[in-house]
């Protein structure tokens, strides 16, 4: 693990840096001026042996012109003092070789069997010059030049100059590396090791040391200073961190004691709930035996009242034909509040059923037995096509009795009376309502609306036992709906309900 981390060290990217590019310098500017160097050498080995060819060529004119070949070959002859060239051949102007001169010591020369274009040639080492000889605009002849220059050696030379100026260069850079070690990455290393102090200790007083004041100097001390500021928000933070432990721990007691309390406080709802209950099944029982029971010294009051008008109406007088006809009409209302009674506790026990139920085809059943029991009534009726809901059809059928019913009763004085039955989407949710033109009432009494035994019309106008709307209103609260109404005295009602989309509960309330 060391020495990786040694090469991921600022000193040994940083002296890694200067010899690498020290290196690329002087590779580039090496090869820049050896490559600028051989240029250069071509160039004037190229101009110094035109030039050559020049004095050659005019030279050998009056031999070319004079058919002289001695002359031609001494002139030739003449390149023994230029080392470099190592053979010559001068051209007549039929291209036939006149003459020719190859340095001593070296083979055969090759010529060309035909002069070419005047032309300078490199082959590596070996170089070819192609003049042609002109007098007075006359071509008497060419001359081939053949000459060698010390290339490979020149590269040599140069590659070992670099190799020595690189050694050099190398020593300088290993130098200048060590200097910015102590300037610069000194520094840095020694906020490495504080760092390092400070994560494996939790230890925030220790502090890098400055040596300069430059921009590493004032990251020196901005390290330490944020050393320093986060030291005091660790001690804030530790400070902070008892603090919440003590609330956490007393926050933690009292959730202990408020869930003990809340054990004995559901201990005591759960014994109050099952006495409730049995007190609330006391009551219903009580009340469906006693609505039960009442109903046969009612019947008997009301077959000795009917017995006495049919045996002894002739010799009674109107007085006594009148109140027993009073308790007649006295004991049908106790019955059909006995019966209203009984409905309603059957409601509050009846299992719900739950199905898709068409609400728009039991209106129309409720409204026609609503026009058969009191056919001379003209009523206009609207009830709105295909609305279901998915509730207990059963229930459903009550409660439209009752909405429906009261819309009849309380529009039967009501000279052209309208009732309407729809429904209304609000987004997601849909309402249903039954609307009459009837005689309404004041919304101020609305909250007794729904109370059983509550009425708002006297019963010389519109009789009834007032518990209809309780009815419906326990119905739609057992379908998880609720219900509302909207009316005015003299201008009808509204009577809005709505149901949930699925069933939450399967039996009783």
């Amino acid at each position: 693990m060391k020495p990786f981390i040694r090469l991921r060290s600022v000193r040994y990217k940083l002296f890694v840096g200067v010899l690498l590019t020290s290196i690329a310098a002087l590779l580039v500017t090496g090869a820049s001026l050896m490559a600028y160097d051989l240029h250069n050498l071509k160039t004037s080995l190229a101009d110094d042996l035109n030039t050559q060819a020049e004095l050659i060529g005019r030279a050998c004119v009056p031999a070319l012109q004079f058919d002289d070949q001695k002359t031609a070959n001494s002139n030739l002859a003449l390149l023994q003092a230029r080392p470099m060239i190592d053979a010559a051949a001068l051209y007549n102007a039929k291209g036939a070789i006149f003459g020719s001169y190859s340095r001593a010591g070296n083979a055969a020369a090759d010529f060309p069997q035909l002069p070419g274009d005047d032309a300078v040639e490199f082959d590596g080492e070996n170089i070819t010059v192609t003049r042609r000889i002109v007098d007075n605009n006359e071509i008497l002849g060419s001359l081939y030049l053949h000459a060698h220059y010390n290339l490979y050696q020149r590269v040599r030379n140069y590659i070992g100059i670099v190799l020595a100026v690189s050694s050099l260069a190398l020593l300088i850079s290993l130098l200048l590396s060590t200097w910015l070690q102590a300037t610069v990455t000194r520094p840095i290393q020694d906020i490495t090791k504080v760092a390092q102090q400070v994560i494996e200790k939790r230890d925030y007083s220790p502090r890098a040391h400055k040596t300069t004041d430059d921009e590493i100097g004032y990251l020196v001390d901005a390290f330490n200073r944020m050393l320093a500021e986060i030291g005091t928000r660790a001690q804030a933070q530790e400070a902070s961190n008892r603090e919440l432990a003590r609330e956490v721990a007393e926050r933690k007691s009292a959730e202990d004691e408020i869930m003990r309390l809340n054990r004995d406080l559901e201990a005591r709802v759960q014994e109050r709930t099952n006495k409730l209950q049995e007190i609330n099944s006391e009551l219903e029982a009580f009340s469906y035996s006693v609505s039960h029971d009442l109903r046969a010294p009612l019947r008997a009051i009301d077959g000795f009242s009917q017995a006495l008008l049919t045996e002894f109406g002739a010799q009674t007088d109107e007085k006594m034909r009148h109140y027993l006809q009073r308790i007649k009409v006295g004991t049908a209302r106790m019955g059909q509040l006995i019966e209203d009674l009984l409905n309603l506790s059957r409601i509050s026990r009846l299992e719900i059923l739950w199905r898709e139920v068409d609400l728009s085809a039991l209106a129309n059943q409720v409204v026609q037995d609503l026009q058969q029991r009191d056919p001379e009534r003209k009523v206009t009726v609207s009830i709105w096509d295909n609305i279901t809901v998915h509730a207990d059809q059963r229930l459903l059928r009550v409660a439209l009795e009752n909405l429906l019913g009261n819309a009849w009763k309380f529009t039967g004085k009501t000279g052209e009376a309208r009732i309407e039955f729809g429904m209304l989407q609000e987004g997601e949710r849909r309402i249903i309502f039954v609307r009459d033109n009837g005689a309404g009432f004041d919304m101020a009494y609305a909250d007794k609306l729904f109370g059983a035994f509550q009425r708002l019309h006297g019963m010389h106008e519109f009789p009834g036992t007032g518990i209809g709307l309780a009815t419906v209103q326990r119905i739609v609260n057992r379908h998880g709906g609720r219900i509302w109404c909207q009316a005015a005295p003299g201008k009808g009602a509204t009577f809005f309900f709505t149901l949930q989309a699925e069933p939450q509960q399967h039996g009783p309330a």
